[in-house]
């Protein structure tokens, strides 16, 4: 038997090793990682994107919908997408000790992986690692991350319900959020909404989401919650489900995933180019050099 039927044996057998061995060939591009890909099967599990600035409680959220799941006998897996470190380029909050009681749970698979540099914000290779996990034998993806420049856009392509993920204390900041995070944003979840004034900021939040504004035929939902507290979790996951139910075409997917196979076939065609031919020839021009006469000829 093909080795890499023999992963995807395991994977969807509910191995764990197998499945963080495989995510790791494919985070390392080891050699013939591409056809272990090319096996998968197509799996609609549904993805679930949750973003939002630090501190707003979404590692505490993503706990909460856990053990929610869990009770109705789901399967989940949980990816967290975190800054890389500047030294070893691993995930600087790859410890995720909110999360820690699930580690040993046979029906959940956490991984923290790191943007490695990206500049989208998410993991290079998150496409790749999320088909292998529809492949597995879970019911629903998680996929967290800091939401800072372009993840937010990208988590919306990736995933088939984006959350974002917002505290109180932003009340003047939402007069200033950028119309991308408005777009994006299948739900928003008003988290530690004990604190003071979140009846009133969830109040302008859902007037400045109001389909007139928007062009939107429904209201985009705002769901108050006290993660700390798993405080409208139930509502949330609800939510979460009712969307799933009546998703729509995801233009945002199309476009995320054209640009990948563009990078793709790019590079597979500049595999032949060699840079120290490349100055080689152009050293032979000389003066007589022509940029464009040159790439033209190559």
């Amino acid at each position: 038997m093909n080795q890499w039927q023999s992963y995807i044996d395991l994977l969807q057998a509910g191995d764990f090793k197998a499945l963080a061995r495989c995510i790791s060939l494919i985070e390392n591009e080891a050699e013939g990682y591409e056809e272990l890909l090319q096996l998968l099967p197509n799996k609609n599990t549904s993805v679930i994107g949750i973003t939002g600035p630090p501190g707003a409680g979404k590692s505490t959220l993503v706990d909460g919908l856990i053990s929610r799941m869990i009770t109705q006998n789901k399967k989940v897996a949980v990816l967290c997408v975190d800054p890389s470190s500047p030294f070893n380029l691993g995930a600087l909050l790859g410890d995720r000790i909110r999360m820690s009681e699930w580690y040993t749970n046979p029906n959940v698979y956490i991984r923290s992986l790191a943007t490695r540099g990206s500049l989208g914000g998410l993991h290079p290779k998150i496409i790749e690692i999320t088909d292998l996990l529809k492949a597995a034998f879970f019911d629903y993806i998680i996929i967290e991350t800091v939401g800072v420049g372009q993840s937010e856009v990208e988590i919306a392509g990736l995933a088939d319900t984006t959350i974002v993920v917002v505290v109180p204390e932003a009340g003047d900041e939402i007069q200033t959020m950028k119309s991308g995070l408005m777009e994006i944003a299948d739900m928003f979840v008003v988290n530690k909404a004990d604190r003071p004034e979140a009846d009133t900021f969830v109040k302008n939040l859902r007037l400045m989401l109001a389909p007139a504004f928007h062009k939107k035929t429904i209201p985009v939902p705002v769901i108050k919650t006290i993660a700390s507290q798993k405080t409208g979790i139930d509502e949330l996951l609800d939510a979460i489900t009712s969307h799933i139910q009546h998703a729509t075409f995801n233009s945002k997917k199309s476009w995320l995933i054209t640009e990948k196979a563009y990078q793709l076939i790019q590079k597979k065609r500049m595999n032949d180019v060699d840079k120290n031919e490349l100055k080689d020839k152009i050293e032979q021009e000389g003066n007589n050099f022509n940029l464009y006469r040159f790439i033209k000829n190559y």
